[in-house]
């Protein structure tokens, strides 16, 4: 079986969020499973020359967007054990940020239209076409308009993952085919509300659609998280599934991983309260053995659960034994509200602003408890790497935080969860994480139950793998 895995994103060369890990990790895992799966990106300027020296260039061809012929350059280059083919185009993507400018539809409808017409140039034809989120999804409406009866194109199946169905790719429908190169012919495979939806279109081309979790499947059917495509969803809901993702096992392993302060494993997690030291101090906290850590890792965003985080931490803070620490950046009223409470608390609060991966993997493995409070959460895979380093997470019950983590109030569970968006309900799981944490016996059971949790690609690609055979 073949797969070209097409992708906005992928590590090691790009990344902006989850969509880069699991396109970095996933076709690893289908490749260990003997599907021959290869990826297929942009090539961003912001990719650094010591990744650029690993590239070959192929070729060079025009590529039709709308009434234009692009220049796209072909590179081709390996990254663990899988195939990647980069798409050059300077003037689409030699900038400074991966999305956010005002003509990404002109730049992804480019790609789209490029993966499609290197194929004869890469010497893969694939089986399936695995497309992510919006920025991907005219390659399935290209694909069935343009391609499917083409010598060189039959046979070939699309799927279309959905990450976040909140960006969906919208515009203005008078652009159609000055940008889409799409005639009117083809407006009602993308016509949503009277606009062009991008997310629309592949839902209605692809051969089949999942998300990355079974709840968070279920939940875009219902218009509170659907951000408005549940009619199409339930119409189409006969080719919808969830696929739960996993995470780089061998990334993420505090025996091997030098980016924390000391190794550890299941058998002998001593190390993690050396790591816990070591990330007092790093913080300027005191460190104080038995007082727990709760940590967030995050951007800093409404949808994120910061609202609910507003209205207890300072009471939280005040009246509990407990430190907290915070990384990311987002919202200028979450970075405002988290700066004050650091300043006012800084033998109890710990704040950096920004993304600094290595310091982020120093929190995961020093930290006693982990919050995320997601108001919705495709997936998340913040709470599966606090797992992997033995920090009991504290989440809300929605998407893949409701797959992965069960409450430990039934004697068996990995974490601490609450159902309602309710500050208060909230609150009451991180008090009974508190009294865990403080029971010293019962302590150590969770952290080696977390530390042995299983959230490896294996079982979903095992998954993909069964969904691709379904379609063939």
């Amino acid at each position: 079986m073949k797969v070209l895995y097409a992708a906005s994103e992928a590590l090691p060369f790009a990344a902006s969020g989850g969509l880069a890990d699991v396109a970095g990790s996933l076709p690893a895992a289908l490749r260990k499973k003997k599907v021959n799966c290869r990826v297929i990106m942009p090539l961003y300027g912001t990719i650094s020359d010591e990744l650029r020296s690993t590239m070959t260039f192929i070729t060079s061809i025009m590529v039709p967007v709308s009434w234009r012929r692009q220049y796209c350059g072909i590179f081709e280059a390996k990254a663990n054990g899988v195939t990647y083919y980069l798409l050059d185009n300077e003037y689409y993507f030699k900038r400074n940020m991966l999305y956010g400018h005002y003509d990404d539809g002109e730049r992804f409808a480019f790609f789209a239209r490029a993966v499609l017409e290197v194929l004869p140039y890469i010497d893969f034809k694939p089986d399936i076409i695995h497309c992510n989120d919006w920025q991907t999804a005219l390659i399935p409406v290209y694909y069935s308009t343009f391609y499917a009866a083409k010598e060189g194109y039959t046979g070939i199946k699309t799927v279309f993952t959905i990450h976040n169905i909140q960006y969906q790719g919208i515009y203005g429908s008078e652009i159609l085919g000055d940008v889409f190169g799409l005639g009117e012919e083809h407006i009602s495979l993308v016509d949503f509300g009277g606009n062009i939806n991008l997310m629309k279109g592949a839902i209605e081309c692809a051969h089949k659609v999942t998300t990355v979790s079974n709840t968070y499947a279920q939940e875009i059917l219902d218009p509170w998280f659907s951000h408005g495509l549940h009619p199409i969803l339930k119409d189409r809901s006969s080719k919808l599934s969830g696929i739960l993702n996993g995470i780089d096992v061998d990334g993420y392993n505090p025996e091997t991983d030098k980016n924390i302060f000391y190794n550890y494993s299941a058998k002998d997690f001593s190390g993690k309260a050396k790591n816990k030291a070591a990330l007092q101090e790093l913080f300027g906290l005191p460190v104080k053995p038995d007082t727990p850590v709760i940590s967030i890792i995050s951007r800093l965003v409404s949808h994120k659960g910061f609202d609910l985080v507003k209205r207890i931490l300072y009471d939280l803070v005040d009246s509990s034994d407990v430190q907290v620490i915070i990384l990311g950046s987002g919202d200028w009223e979450y970075e405002a509200f988290f700066k004050e409470i650091a300043a006012r608390y800084p033998d109890k609060v710990g704040l950096r602003l920004g993304f600094i991966p290595d310091m982020a993997r120093k929190i995961y493995a020093g930290s006693d408890l982990f919050l995320m409070p997601s108001k919705s959460e495709p997936c998340g895979l913040s709470q599966m790497v606090a797992l992997r380093y033995g920090t009991l997470p504290i989440v809300r019950e929605t998407g893949g935080l409701k797959d992965t983590i069960t409450d430990s109030g039934d004697g068996k569970g990995n974490g601490f969860t609450f159902k309602s968006y309710d500050a208060f309900d909230m609150l009451n799981a991180i008090q009974r994480a508190i009294a865990a944490y403080n029971d010293k016996d019962l302590r150590k059971v969770l952290v080696e139950r977390a530390l042995k949790c299983d959230n490896s690609w294996g079982k979903s690609a095992k998954e993909y793998i069964s969904l691709y055979n379904s379609i063939l």
